[in-house]
């Protein structure tokens, strides 16, 4: 009975290691994606706040020039400084619309042009 235990427990030792070197080859796999998930946000971060620092130093020399002309009032300083207000929503909307067209071009478009409709069938099994 005590061999039995014996091998038993070798045999769950080695099957341990066995999955602890699963878990760790998988493990290396997220690792290497995780890395470049963040390595592409931290690029896309990066290209943002360039574009954000060329949008203000553009917007700066604007308001100098409108500035030296006399024409920069407090309204057009507000709306030329005020950041833009952006939202997932209004590009979900469109996402769904586009989505909402193919399927129903999916669904409906074969059977536009086909006589072979439900009405067609029905009016022909009466006569």
């Amino acid at each position: 009975m005590s061999k039995d235990l014996k091998k038993k427990e070798v045999e769950l030792q080695e099957t341990f290691a066995r999955q602890l070197e699963l878990v760790k080859a998988e493990s290396a796999d997220w690792v290497k994606v995780g890395g470049i998930a963040l390595a592409g946000g931290l690029i896309a971060f990066a290209i943002i706040q360039s574009r954000k620092k060329r949008k203000n130093r553009s917007t700066e020399k604007a308001m100098e020039v409108l500035a030296r002309e006399g024409l920069l009032s407090e309204e057009i300083e507000r709306k030329l400084t005020q950041e833009s207000k952006s939202s997932i929503w209004p590009s979900l909307r469109q996402r769904l619309l586009i989505l909402g067209l193919a399927l129903a071009k999916e669904k409906f478009l074969p059977n536009l042009f086909n006589p072979e409709t439900e009405d067609a069938q029905v009016e022909e099994s009466d006569k």
